[in-house]
């Protein structure tokens, strides 16, 4: 398979990209490399998958000298030139759009990255995708922010997603709904992801576990927001890899199956967990004791989010497999091992 995975150094990016080369397929990855959070990090992810750092700095595209079958392309997905162009030389079977302006707290003071990336950079995707044809497989990141601060749990894809706390969610809810338009109108097939609370190895530093872990290595204190009322559906990074290689490959292997153009699932692991109980595991798998530092809940931040993920179960036999402690446990090695601590 010919396949493009853009924010491909991104933490769900890359640990999707190292997968489908050990898989065998032909990825493409792309990512504008910006400065949101430590550029080094996604340098050394690009690393990670046998890019050398040095010819990207230099902004040369950079092929895996190891397998060669990653290709990487420093691009911004609101590049209307270069990224149909990219689209017309190598007639992509499968497209997983991963790249986005992400963040709730961020959204709150530049507002603008938003539409940039996730409306004007996901617009332009949706029009390569519909120039290419109906033979297109679009698969798409979405999140589980669209159900607002929602109270009926567990969060079904049928529940209503028209009060979004966040222009981050507002961003992703139109997403699907352009994505829903565009395999409408024009016939190839998208299928979006509404991602619960990732965590693991080469993970985001603007999340909350590696927040929590980084406080905890440097002794400093841990911000709860609602004064700790909060719980999350955590989610291990390799049961989202998981998650997206099946439909990848299902949907290519079954390309001419009747089914609707457009669909959409929740991707988590299905048990929330309270704040302090995933700061305790932390402790436990760390060997370092938390400093709690208590503050009100946060502007666009929510209480619960929980993941029915019985949808994918079904069509996908997608079963997240990693309990709690054994992925934090996975996740403190390589935080120590990375910062050499």
């Amino acid at each position: 398979m010919n396949i493009l995975v853009t924010g491909a150094a991104g933490f769900i990016g890359h640990a999707l990209c190292k997968r489908l080369i050990t898989d065998g397929h032909t990825v493409i990855g792309i990512d504008n490399l910006n400065n949101y959070y430590d550029v080094g990090l996604k340098l050394a992810r690009l690393s990670d998958l046998g890019i050398d750092k040095e010819v990207l700095i230099k902004g040369v595209d950079s092929r895996n000298t190891e397998n060669g079958n990653f290709v990487f392309h420093r691009m911004d997905l609101t590049d209307r030139e270069e990224l149909p162009r990219l689209f017309t030389r190598k007639k992509f079977s499968t497209v997983v759009n991963l790249a986005a302006q992400a963040g709730v707290r961020y959204s709150i003071d530049n507002p603008f990255a938003y539409i940039h990336s996730n409306i004007e950079g996901f617009l332009n995707v949706l029009e390569c995708c519909r120039r290419q044809g109906e033979e297109t497989h679009l698969v798409y990141a979405s999140s589980s922010s669209v159900y607002g601060d929602s109270a009926d749990t567990p969060f079904e894809e049928s529940h209503a997603t028209d009060r979004p706390v966040s222009l981050y969610a507002a961003t992703k809810k139109a997403d699907e709904m352009m994505a829903r338009l565009y395999t409408d109108l024009y016939g190839f097939r998208a299928t979006g992801l509404r991602f619960f609370t990732v965590y693991g190895p080469w993970g985001r530093p603007d999340m909350a576990p590696f927040l929590f872990l980084k406080a905890l290595f440097e002794n400093q204190p841990i911000r709860l927001f609602n004064h700790g009322n909060l719980s999350r559906d955590f989610t291990y990074i390799d049961d989202i890899v998981e998650g997206l290689v099946r439909i990848v490959t299902f949907a290519e292997e079954n390309s001419r199956e009747p089914s609707p153009r457009h669909r959409i699932y929740n991707i988590g692991h299905g048990s929330p967990v309270k704040l302090n109980d995933f700061i305790q595991a932390l402790q436990q798998a760390s060997g370092r004791k938390a400093r709690m530092e208590f503050v009100d809940m946060q502007p666009g931040d929510v209480h619960t989010t929980f993941a029915d993920t019985r949808r994918l179960q079904t069509d996908f036999g997608y079963r997240p497999a990693t309990p709690l402690n054994k992925g934090i446990e996975s996740f403190c090695r390589w935080y120590k091992a990375y910062y050499k601590l």
